[in-house]
C-alpha cells in the first residue's frame, strides 16, 4: 500500500504516482494500515503490537461504527495449533457475553492464511501500566477485583478457564483516579472443558508470576487455577509487589509448588484482615483449599467493600452499552467523494477541448462514471447483506446475554451449595476422626479390661476390673453417640451434594443449549460473512482500477495551465 506525501490518499502499491497532483507515492509504514479487511474494515493505525499479532484501529465501512481488529503474525500461517487457539479465542470471548469481557463482533481468515479478531475498541490502559505508576489506592483496588472476579464467574460457569489472567490482560477503561470498568482481555490460552486439548504432555503456556502450581505440573488445572492468578494480582494491586520473586522461570515454579506467600499485612499492616485471609485462601497450593469459585470470591470482595464504605458499580444488565445497529443509509465516505471527484473531470475536459474531446480521454472519464456506479451498486448490495449479519449478531448477543443472565442466576445459587458442601464435608472429616479416635479408645479400654481380667484370673472381683468394665462402657457409649453424628452428617452432605448436582445439572443443560444455539448462529453468519466478503472485495478491486483510470485522465492535463484552479480544487476535496 502506498500514499501521496501530500494528500495522503491510499493506492495500491502498483500505482506510482498520486492522480491529484502527480507526486510520488511512498509506502506506508505498516503494509495494512491504509487497506481495507474483508472487505468491510478500513485500518486506520496501529495500536499494539506483539509476537504473534498486530492490533489495529479500524473502522466499519458500512456501519458507522470504530473498532479495534487483532490480526494474527503472518509468520503463524501455516501454524495450524497457533492458528486453532486464535480461534478459540473469538468463540471463548463471543460465547461468554459479559460487560466485563471484550466483545468479539466478527472473525475471519485472509488471503495469506493468518487470522483475524474484530473487537470492541477500548480507551484506556492496562491493569499493568496502572500499577506500574504505583500501588492504587484500595479503594480502586477492590472495584477491579470485584469486576475480575465477575467476569471469572461467568467464564468458568461457561466452562471456560482463562489460563493466562495477569494485570496485561486485565484493561481498565475510563479516566485514571475516576471510576473504571474492567475488561478481562486475551482468551488466546483459554480452555473450554469442551475443547480438544492443544496443550502436549510437557507444555506449559502462561505466564511464570501468575501460575497456580496445578499448572506446572498438569494439562488438566481448571478454574481454581484462574482464582489462584486473581489471589496475584490481588496481592500485587494492593501491596505494589508480587508475592513471589525469582531470577528465572523454574525459579518462579519452584516458589509457587513449595513456598508459602507471605502475608498481606507483612507489606503494608493498613490493610484490612479480610483481605488478607481471601488472598491467602486464594494462593493455598491445593486448589481444594481455595474458595469454592468465583462467585464466592466476588460475594466476599463485595462484603469487604461495602464493610469498607467503597462504592462498587452494580453489574451491567440486558441492553446496557451495547454497540450501534446497522447504518439505515450510505455512510457518506469514499464514493460521495467520487461524484465530486466526476464532476471537476468533466469540467477539466470541457475547458481543456471546448469542442471535441479526445476519444481516449472520453473513453477514460466514462470508464470513471461507470466504476463509480458499479462501486455503488456493490456497496448497496453490500450493505444490505452487513444488515442481515448486523441483525444476526445483535439476536445473538440478546440469546447470549439472557443465557448468561439464567447462568448468572443458578449459579449463585450453586455456588452457595458448594460452599455448604465443602463445609459439610469438613464436619463429616471431623466427625470420621472423631467417631474412629472414639473406636481407638474402646479398643484400648478392650486391652485393659483383658489385662485385668488375666490379673484376677476371674478367681476374685478386683475392684480395677470394675472400674475397666464402666470405662468400656462409656468409651462405646462415646462411639456410639460420633458413629451417629458422622452418620447424619453423611447424609447431610449428600442432601448438599444432590442440590450441588441438580443446579450444575440446570446449568449444564443452560450450556448445551447455548451451544446449539452457537453453532445455528455461527452457520448463518458465516454465510453472510462470505458473501459480504465477496462484495467488499470487488468494491476494492473496482476502487484500485478506479483509481488506475483517474490517474491515467489526469496525467495528460495536469500540464495545462487554464485547468491549475481545477487541480487545485481537486486537491482541496482530497485533503479534506
Amino acid at each position: 500500500m502506498k500514499a501521496c506525501p501530500q494528500c495522503r490518499l491510499k493506492y495500491p502499491s502498483d500505482i506510482q504516482t498520486c492522480f491529484v497532483d502527480g507526486r510520488v507515492l511512498e509506502e506506508m509504514p505498516d503494509p495494512r494500515v491504509g487497506t481495507t479487511i474483508a472487505g468491510r474494515y478500513n485500518i486506520e493505525a496501529v495500536i499494539g503490537e506483539g509476537g504473534m499479532a498486530t492490533v489495529y484501529k479500524a473502522h466499519h465501512r458500512l456501519v458507522d461504527r470504530p473498532c479495534a481488529i487483532k490480526v494474527m503474525s503472518r509468520d503463524f500461517a501455516d501454524n495450524e495449533v497457533v492458528k486453532e487457539r486464535f480461534r478459540r479465542e473469538a468463540r471463548a470471548a463471543q460465547k461468554l457475553a459479559h460487560p466485563n469481557i471484550i466483545e468479539i463482533f466478527d472473525q475471519g481468515d485472509l488471503e495469506d492464511g493468518s487470522l483475524y479478531l474484530v473487537m470492541e475498541l477500548l480507551e484506556g490502559e492496562t491493569l499493568a501500566e496502572r500499577i506500574a505508576q504505583g500501588k492504587p489506592d484500595l479503594r480502586d483496588a477492590l472495584p477491579i477485583g470485584v469486576q475480575i472476579a465477575r467476569a471469572l464467574a461467568r467464564a468458568h460457569d461457561l466452562e471456560v478457564i482463562h489460563r493466562d489472567l495477569k494485570p496485561d490482560n486485565v484493561f481498565l477503561v475510563g479516566a485514571a483516579g475516576g471510576p473504571v470498568t474492567v475488561k478481562l482481555l486475551d482468551f488466546g490460552i483459554a480452555r473450554s472443558t469442551r475443547d480438544t486439548r492443544l496443550t502436549g504432555a510437557g507444555e506449559v503456556f502462561g505466564t511464570p508470576q501468575y501460575m497456580a502450581p496445578e499448572r506446572i505440573v498438569s494439562i488438566d488445572a481448571g478454574p481454581a487455577a484462574d482464582l489462584y492468578a486473581l489471589g496475584i494480582i490481588l496481592f500485587e494491586m494492593t501491596t505494589g509487589t508480587l508475592p513471589f520473586d525469582a531470577r528465572d522461570v523454574p525459579g518462579f515454579f519452584v516458589q509457587h509448588l513449595k513456598v508459602p506467600p507471605p502475608p498481606l499485612r507483612s507489606k503494608d499492616p493498613g490493610l484490612p484482615e479480610a483481605l488478607e485471609r481471601l488472598v491467602l485462601e486464594l494462593l493455598e497450593k491445593d486448589p481444594e483449599r481455595r474458595p469454592v469459585d468465583a462467585r464466592q470470591v466476588h460475594a466476599e470482595l463485595l462484603e469487604l467493600a461495602r464493610s469498607l464504605d467503597i462504592e462498587v458499580a452494580p453489574e451491567a444488565r440486558s441492553g446496557e452499552a451495547l454497540p450501534p445497529g446497522p447504518a439505515n443509509t450510505l455512510p457518506p465516505v469514499a464514493l460521495d467523494a467520487w461524484v465530486r471527484r466526476t464532476k471537476l473531470f468533466e469540467q477539466m475536459l470541457t475547458r481543456a477541448y471546448p469542442g471535441e474531446p479526445p476519444g481516449e480521454l472520453a473513453a477514460l472519464l466514462s470508464q470513471v462514471r461507470e466504476l463509480v456506479d458499479q462501486i455503488a451498486l456493490a456497496r448497496r448490495t453490500s450493505l444490505a447483506k452487513q444488515r442481515t449479519l448486523e441483525e444476526l449478531s445483535a439476536r445473538g448477543r440478546e440469546i447470549r446475554q439472557r443465557f448468561g443472565y439464567a447462568v448468572d442466576a443458578l449459579g449463585i445459587d450453586a455456588s452457595k451449595a458448594r460452599a455448604e458442601q465443602k463445609a459439610a464435608a469438613l464436619v463429616v472429616e471431623r466427625l470420621e476422626r472423631l467417631a474412629e479416635q472414639r473406636r481407638a479408645e474402646v479398643l484400648d479400654a478392650q486391652r485393659e479390661i483383658l489385662g485385668w481380667e488375666g490379673r484376677s484370673g476371674m478367681q476374685r472381683p478386683y475392684p480395677e476390673l470394675a472400674e475397666a468394665y464402666r470405662n468400656a462402657a462409656r468409651k462405646v457409649d462415646e462411639w456410639e453417640a460420633a458413629t451417629l453424628d458422622a452418620e447424619a452428617a453423611r447424609a447431610d452432605l449428600q442432601v448438599k451434594q444432590t442440590t450441588v448436582s441438580d443446579l450444575e445439572f440446570q446449568i449444564q443443560e443452560l450450556r448445551n443449549a447455548l451451544l446449539a444455539h452457537e453453532d445455528a448462529l455461527e452457520k448463518q453468519q458465516s454465510e453472510a460473512h462470505t458473501e459480504i466478503g465477496s462484495l467488499g472485495e470487488r468494491a476494492d478491486a473496482l476502487e484500485a482500477r478506479l483509481l488506475e483510470v483517474a490517474t491515467a485522465f489526469c496525467a495528460p492535463l495536469r500540464q495545462r495551465p487554464e485547468l491549475d484552479a481545477l487541480f487545485r480544487e481537486l486537491e482541496a476535496d482530497v485533503a479534506a
